[in-house]
């Protein structure tokens, strides 16, 4: 088994994708013409966005993210070896900063921002 993709449940799933084409350089692989699915080129494994009228036409209940309050416990991830250069770009295309690049004792660099609609975003280099 491997990990195929990660959907977020979101409300507007264009500005969401338009979002991290910005805020993070990411490619678009697809977006239907419903406006209701999209999906980032992440690599071998792809990050998708679902808008919450989907994802509640699924029967399984969520709690929407929102930036008001505290980010849900689960983030994404990415690393680059530019941490601080992606952390200011993904500041500037609107992200809210949550922590600056601060080098961990293991060695890594990590920071952190939330997206246009609330989740954490790491931006980190690679582990070793």
């Amino acid at each position: 088994m491997k990990l195929g993709y990660t959907l977020l449940y979101v409300p507007d799933v264009p500005a969401t994708l338009a979002f991290y084409e910005k805020a993070f350089g990411l490619e678009r692989a697809f977006l239907h013409e419903s406006n209701s699915y999209a999906e980032l080129k992440t690599g071998e494994t792809r990050l998708g966005f679902v808008s919450l009228e989907v994802a509640s036409g699924n029967g399984v209940r969520f709690q929407p993210v929102s930036l008001a309050g505290e980010p849900p416990g689960i983030e994404v991830g990415f690393t680059t070896d530019s941490v601080a250069e992606h952390f200011e770009r993904a500041v500037a295309a609107g992200a809210t900063p949550v922590l600056a690049p601060v080098a961990k004792p293991w060695g890594q660099l990590v920071s952190y921002v939330r997206d246009n609609n609330g989740f954490l975003v790491e931006i980190c280099s690679p582990m070793g």
